[in-house]
């Protein structure tokens, strides 16, 4: 929760305790919306799709409207992909965030950082 509420600027719209713990959040952004939901809380409602999830990271694609801005709010995490131009005009960059899901930050009509 700190890496998107406080690096990045989410602001916490719901959440959901489970006893003493967080079982689910929504967080928001503009128009971005993000739900993390506990492997404790999913097993109670949806053991199949708990189990499934499991077996791999998420991966998210984000876009931004200043990448330069993103890099310096995630500093120090961890870098997947360095900055990087694409075929389809975006710069990005990739990076794991504390949960250990695959960020991509994407601005499309940057400039390459150096």
């Amino acid at each position: 929760m700190k890496f998107w509420v406080e690096r990045l600027g989410f602001q916490k719209t719901a959440e959901v305790p489970d006893g003493s713990k967080l079982a689910f959040a929504m967080l928001q952004k503009g128009h971005v919306e993000l739900m993390y939901q506990t492997y404790a809380s999913a097993d109670k409602e949806l053991a199949a799709v708990s189990q499934m999830v499991r077996k791999g990271p998420s991966f998210l694609y984000v876009e931004v409207d200043s990448l330069e801005q993103t890099i310096s709010a995630i500093q120090g995490a961890e870098v997947v992909t360095p900055v990087r131009t694409t075929f389809y005009g975006a710069t990005e960059i990739s990076v794991k965030d504390p949960g250990g899901h695959l960020v991509t930050f994407a601005e499309f009509g940057a400039s390459p950082q150096k």
